[in-house]
């Protein structure tokens, strides 16, 4: 507990030293306004916005942000994925994973390994978070700090699902609200990101990610 008080007090002193709020976070509040104007946009549509994918392979839905569309010319397949968002980065760069999927133990095993391998063939650094839980910390960096990051967005469609009283739409349409906003927010500031939907059978898809 000591640690963490610490830790606050010389993050505020830090700020105020740097003349930045350490109170304020507005690429967290961005990401929220775009993920209720997407669920406004469900309640009256009863559909989420689907982006424009860029290929299709094993059931493996991947999506080129606009920043990247020109560079990853010619990709289309999972094998030549990967080593196209090795080639995206610059010294100095980082590789984050960022996955809106369950974050259980064997989920995180299977990232960590593409994670490893990213990083051992870019030789850049390189994060994996699970959403939208890093949204409030991460998630700031990501867009309001240095364009230096590579993004992949993991995704997948809900197996299992649970409703959210007093609302038309479940705890899964939240989530893919979320990161639907996340992508937003990215592509808005200009971030090289690539999205990835793993389809309706989680465990497959990223053993079919990984493998590559």
């Amino acid at each position: 507990a000591g640690e963490f008080y610490r830790w606050e007090v010389a993050t505020a002193a830090a700020a105020t030293f740097l003349g930045i709020n350490p109170f304020d976070e507005p690429n967290v509040q961005e990401g929220k306004d775009n993920t209720n104007a997407i669920l406004a946009q469900y309640r009256q549509e009863n559909r989420l916005p689907t982006p424009a994918s860029s290929f299709t392979q094993d059931g493996i839905t991947v999506t080129f942000g606009s920043t990247v569309t020109g560079q990853m010319s010619g990709v289309q397949t999972l094998e030549a994925l990967r080593a196209a968002l090795v080639r995206l980065g610059r010294p100095g760069d980082y590789i984050a994973i960022m996955a809106y999927i369950e974050p259980s133990s064997q989920h995180e095993e299977v990232l960590q390994r593409y994670r490893a391998r990213l990083r051992d063939d870019s030789h850049l650094a390189t994060t994996l978070g699970f959403g939208p839980r890093f949204l409030h910390s991460t998630g700031q960096l990501h867009k309001g700090g240095a364009n230096n990051g590579i993004y992949v967005q993991i995704v997948a469609d809900d197996q299992q699902d649970v409703a959210i009283p007093g609302q038309p739409y479940t705890f899964g349409t939240l989530i893919h609200a979320q990161s639907l906003g996340d992508y937003q927010s990215l592509q808005h500031h200009d971030r090289r990101v690539v999205r990835i939907n793993l389809g309706n059978d989680i465990r497959r898809g990223l053993a079919r990610l990984a493998s590559q």
